[in-house]
């Protein structure tokens, strides 16, 4: 049988709770067309069914009147309509189905307490921060879910109005009752709300995001760290060789090098052979195109060390957006075929879709190659896998060029 039922029912008005439908009706709105009455679906029998299945018909139609509004005292209201039946007769049967009021729909649910709960978080919320009055009918249900935290959330608001891009750590912020780790697990919340009741002069809307939260709203966040080996012991800082340096301290660094080795692999780093005038990067935790944006790197010549897949092309590409003349190390056809026995696969979620456009005539033939899948299906040597002999014998052709 699909004719609509009293469990049915309460699964239209689910879907309403789900939404917040039923609890943003429960805000003013000028504009909003009003949900209740609530009109809701319902299946009726056909005339067939009332002609061979009268008895179950009959029985349908006493199961919905028992879970009424008139039988319960709260629901829905059933409206009928009589209808004629050539063996049957006249009968009043179901024509429609309507929930009166938002205490009828919540009472079916049992979500009065619920309601009552937004009702009081809502009032609080709209004091303080009546922004925050479309949010909320937006996102009803997100106030509920927040509940125990909108003492402290309000309060993270009301600095930030107070004191805009307050450029200090979140450690440093001086709200009380609420720590750094309270602001940390939030931050897509407090992004969304923060969005709500700052002005625009308060945001930077350049970044977004929960990476970019600092940013946005103007604290301060650790610099990361560049990680670099000086490979020339004439270069030593007071005997030091291994240094990592705040990414704006490496900015205005400028050692008298003439040449730096870029790889993304740490252990290629700490290994690095030592090189006249030279220091390798590694690591790059600090980001591979933030670093090549350092301005002294434009003066001396720079060698990219990445692996020979279509990715790690795309990558070198994208290195030679900032420095156009950038080198790439270990990254050819020679090197890949010496160490067929180290070829994996690269991931079919990493292959890069488009044809870069800033390679040589041999790494475009290269890419090309790994692309059309020329030796075996989704050729990838890491540059891990390389052997450090291997980079010994190539090192001087490519630093004998400055020399």
């Amino acid at each position: 049988m699909t004719w609509t039922t009293p469990a049915e029912i309460r699964r239209q008005l689910q879907r309403h709770w789900d939404s917040g439908a039923l609890l943003a009706a429960r805000l003013p709105a000028e504009d909003d067309e009003p949900l209740f009455p609530l009109d809701l679906r319902l299946r009726r029998p056909t005339a067939r069914d009332i002609t061979e299945r009268f008895a179950e018909v009959a029985a349908w139609v006493r199961r919905l009147r028992d879970n009424s509004l008139d039988a319960l005292g709260h629901g829905y209201v059933i409206e009928f309509r009589r209808q004629g039946n050539r063996v049957q007769g006249s009968n009043e049967l179901p024509a429609a189905l309507i929930v009166p009021t938002s205490e009828d729909a919540l009472r079916l649910l049992d979500r009065r307490r619920d309601a009552e709960r937004f009702d009081a978080l809502a009032t609080e919320i709209l004091a303080r921060q009546p922004r925050l009055a479309n949010w909320l009918r937006r996102q009803p249900l997100k106030v509920l879910k927040h509940a125990e935290s909108w003492p402290r959330l309000l309060a993270v608001l009301d600095h930030f109005q107070r004191h805009p891009r307050p450029g200090c750590y979140p450690r440093q912020l001086a709200i009380p009752g609420v720590d750094t780790k309270f602001i940390e697990i939030r931050r897509g919340l407090l992004a969304v709300l923060l969005d709500e009741v700052l002005p625009a002069s308060a945001i930077d809307a350049a970044a977004s995001g929960v990476r970019g939260f600092n940013q946005r709203f103007g604290l301060r966040s650790p610099s990361p760290l560049v990680r670099l080996r000086l490979l020339d012991p004439a270069l030593h800082v007071q005997g030091l060789s291994d240094l990592s340096l705040p990414a704006e301290q490496f900015a205005t660094f400028r050692p008298t090098v003439e040449r730096v080795f870029i790889t993304e692999n740490q252990t290629n780093g700490l290994a690095f052979p030592d090189v006249p005038r030279s220091l390798v990067v590694f690591g790059l935790g600090y980001g591979l195109e933030h670093l090549v944006r350092t301005p002294w790197l434009r003066e001396v010549e720079v060698h990219y060390w990445g692996d020979i897949d279509t990715h790690g092309f795309g990558i070198l590409d994208r290195v030679r957006a900032s420095l156009p003349d950038a080198r790439s190390l270990l990254m050819d056809q020679q090197t890949l075929l010496a160490h067929r026995l180290l070829w994996g696969e690269e991931p079919a979620d990493k292959r890069l879709g488009h044809t870069p456009t800033r390679l040589t005539d041999a790494e475009l033939a290269l890419f090309l190659a790994l692309r059309d899948d020329t030796w075996a299906e989704r050729v990838r040597l890491e540059q891990e896998h390389i052997d450090f002999g291997w980079l010994r014998q190539k090192l001087p052709d490519a630093c004998r060029e400055t020399e």
